[in-house]
């Protein structure tokens, strides 16, 4: 069978047919967040997902290291959609249906056909509507509450393209980036031995980087497979840095710890920062309010979490 590539890209604006689970007398409980409950197949799911899709081996070991993770995705994808509710931001079912023909078609498929390709991959489509929900709710939120608070001045552009002039025949690195955040510290050994399985099944060419990012990643671009765009030296801090100008083109590094959680870093390419590579005055106006939406967004997420009744009992 072959491999199912499942990208979610999507952050625009957006109910599918679970907000809640509506539990079955039998389910058990894996989390409470707020006044919803995550099960224990909601888990389940979630953890087939990832590794039918990601290509991961499937064995008891590989199913409990990432399941952390999961669980801590699910609990933000929870969050989320609580916080959309809460905004008033409303996901159609056409929305939702949309956003599985997108994924269809980037595995060359038709909606039906790609459903059946999931079914026969022991994938409960259930568990990627709830992803895609999610992702389109938090869109929503973030053009509702998050981007009319981003302001990018002709100072900031002018410094940082000041800056890069600075720099004009150093090298810089087209980076991408998977981070694995340590939210709990009781959880920061198993962070650490996910990132190292990780990073070794990558550089082995067990399981494609690009993937991997989409499905843990909580950096900027994970959507995109993690891509970083171009960095310029002095831009990271000194031991990530190192990180990235120590690798070869393609190459990925091992697990560089940060102030908080695990990075892993591909090194796309690299070339010497010349006037002709200089972005313009908009292009750096983008980057600039990107990269503040993104920490925006993120440290809102964050906040929403540290305030959340979480009871995790798995």
């Amino acid at each position: 069978m072959r491999k199912l590539l499942l990208v979610l890209t999507l952050m625009v604006a957006g109910q599918l047919m679970v907000t809640a689970p509506v539990l079955a007398r039998s389910e058990s409980i894996a989390v409470v967040v707020n006044e919803d409950a995550i099960t224990m197949s909601d888990v389940k799911d979630r953890v087939t997902l990832i590794i039918r899709s990601s290509g991961m081996p499937d064995n008891e070991n590989m199913r409990n290291q990432i399941r952390p993770s999961v669980i801590d995705a699910l609990i933000e994808e929870q969050i989320k959609l609580q916080e959309a509710e809460r905004l008033e931001v409303e996901v159609t079912q056409e929305q939702i249906e949309a956003g599985f023909a997108q994924l269809a078609q980037q595995n060359n498929a038709e909606a039906d056909q790609f459903r059946e390709m999931l079914t026969r991959a022991g994938i409960n489509i259930n568990t990627m509507y709830r992803q895609i929900k999610s992702q389109i709710a938090w869109g929503g939120v973030i053009q509702a509450s998050i981007r009319p608070k981003i302001v990018v001045t002709d100072a900031d552009v002018e410094d940082a393209l000041s800056r890069l002039r600075d720099n004009i025949g150093k090298t810089e690195y087209h980076v991408a980036e998977i981070f694995l955040a340590i939210d709990n510290p009781k959880e920061a050994n198993d962070i650490r031995a996910l990132a190292n399985k990780l990073s070794r099944d990558m550089q082995d060419g067990k399981v494609p980087f690009f993937r991997v990012a989409q499905q843990f990643s909580k950096s900027a671009g994970a959507a995109k497979g993690g891509d970083l765009g171009w960095i310029q030296q002095g831009q990271l801090d000194q031991d990530l840095e190192n990180a990235i100008t120590g690798l070869d083109v393609n190459g990925i590094s091992a697990p560089v710890k940060g102030m908080s959680g695990y990075h892993i870093f591909l090194l796309r390419d690299k070339r010497e920062i010349i006037e002709e590579t200089m972005p313009s005055v908009e292009g750096m106006t983008s980057t600039i309010g990107t990269q503040r939406l993104e920490r925006l967004q993120r440290r809102h997420l964050q906040d929403l979490k540290a305030q959340a009744f979480i009871d995790t009992r798995v």
